[in-house]
């Protein structure tokens, strides 16, 4: 349903920021979920990082070296493989496996405390339709629809995190109605909501997988095993398993993007941060909508404070920056100001404190803003700036707008501004406009700034 209603459109709220540091997060996060499997060690299930190090400090001479030395030459092999003999390269997974299988039966399998998968159920799930009850659709609608939002959106900072190696693009409405299907199915054969694994999903990338073809012929060949090798692949040691996937974990980490977040942006590198140790120690749901909120929050911090410049005319005819140019002249009755951002409820106390400013100095007649950056005009900016062009106009000669775009000016057309604030303070560039304040202004430039001035004859 979120699919059809067009709602793939959240995921965009997911920046690059907390992608890269939700799958490094979740690299570590698995590496170390595969270390009771490397060192042959009961670790309690479900054991956070910190408890996971704590167990094995404490129980580190209680390692068995035979499980390890099969974690360590699968991992070896795997990495091997994938570095110097390149025709491989595509199944060093696989190669690997089974080299590594082969290294548990040559250090004596089971009988040295080398654990293997075990028996497999050798029949599908049973077919069930589920009860549809009116009782049942109210208990679970809620906490459905929770499901069903974390679930999507993790899904797709998976598909995203891998997307940033594979540069495809994720069509987050196709995602949302694919995961839908999916679990809608899969509920006719007892299964509970499912959502993309990072664990597989790196695996599968690693793996050469290019298409979701990958996961079709991957459900076929686990069907394949279950029904007819099922005991033939209940002799696949989990140490080597531990050992590809220790190896997965690490190639999840993006250290090239890492590096980059780390010289370009302080913001960036906060949110990367928190994701990061968010995924590390608190649920991976918390830590994507803990990075997504840090991200909204220096949006918003950023967006509030828009640039505003102060504009003049250098030496080779053009408006400047007077920052920039510093001999550049102004107008002695026209102030040329730039605003370069969004006019939004969060911004407005800044833009409304620099024309307060301008306005209690009492040295301008006209404003002209150049709008050319403005993007956007919300309600709130809107009934500040009739206000304030109201005032201008009562008092001073009056604030103009030049190049600000049709798209901004919706909010102000709708909402009946524009007949508020009079007639003709909108041109289509800064020149019209100069040349319409110039006729209107009664006191007569001392500079020759623009070539509208005038000057007065000696």
């Amino acid at each position: 349903v979120m699919g059809l209603l067009r709602m793939g459109r959240l995921v965009n709220f997911v920046s690059h920021s907390v992608i890269i540091g939700f799958t490094a997060g979740a690299g570590i996060l698995i590496a170390f979920k595969q270390l009771k499997h490397v060192f042959g060690l009961p670790i309690p299930q479900g054991s956070t990082i910190p408890k996971i190090i704590q167990y094995i400090v404490q129980h580190i001479s209680e390692t068995n070296w035979m499980v390890l030395a099969v974690a360590a030459g699968t991992f070896i092999i795997a990495l091997l493989i994938k570095l110097f003999i390149k025709p491989l390269r595509r199944y060093y997974m696989l190669l690997a496996m089974i080299l590594g299988s082969v290294l548990a039966l040559i250090l004596g399998g089971s009988g040295n405390g080398i654990e293997t998968v075990g028996e497999l159920p050798s029949n599908l799930p049973p077919f069930q339709v589920p009860d549809f009850s009116i009782a049942n659709v109210k208990q679970l609608s809620s906490g459905a629809m929770v499901l069903a939002l974390l679930g999507l959106i993790e899904a797709v900072a998976i598909g995203r995190a891998i997307a940033l190696h594979t540069h495809q693009r994720i069509d987050g409405n196709q995602e949302f109605i694919g995961q839908g299907l999916s679990n809608m199915v899969a509920s006719f054969f007892s299964s509970y909501a499912g959502s993309g694994s990072f664990t597989r999903s790196g695996v599968n990338h690693q793996a050469g997988a290019k298409t979701p073809m990958a996961a079709i012929f991957a459900s076929v060949f686990l069907m394949v095993v279950l029904l007819i090798f099922a005991d033939y692949a209940s002799f696949l040691p989990k140490a080597a398993m531990g050992g590809i996937i220790v190896l997965v974990g690490y190639n999840l980490i993006d250290f090239h993007h890492i590096k980059n977040v780390y010289k370009s942006s302080g913001r960036e590198l906060i949110v990367l941060g928190i994701t990061f140790f968010g995924t590390l120690f608190f649920d991976l749901e918390f830590a994507l909508l803990a990075g997504i909120l840090a991200s909204f929050f220096f949006y918003m911090e950023r967006t509030s404070q828009p640039n505003i410049a102060v504009l003049g005319m250098s030496k080779d005819r053009r408006l400047i920056n007077l920052i920039r140019d510093e001999n550049a002249m102004e107008c002695s009755n026209l102030k040329i100001v730039r605003i370069d951002g969004s006019l939004y409820f969060g911004s407005i106390e800044k833009i409304a404190a620099f024309f307060s400013q301008l306005y209690e100095k009492n040295e301008m007649q006209y404003v002209l803003v150049a709008a050319d950056g403005i993007n956007f005009i919300d309600l709130a900016a809107a009934e500040w700036l009739t206000n304030e062009i109201r005032k201008w106009q009562k008092n001073r000669g009056g604030i103009y707008f030049a190049g600000l775009k049709l798209v901004s000016q919706d909010v102000i057309r709708k909402g009946g501004f524009f007949e508020k604030m009079g007639d003709g303070i909108f041109f289509k560039d800064k020149k019209t406009a100069i040349s319409y304040i110039h006729n209107k202004l009664e006191v007569p430039c001392k500079e020759q700034v623009f070539t509208e001035c005038r000057v007065e004859n000696p």
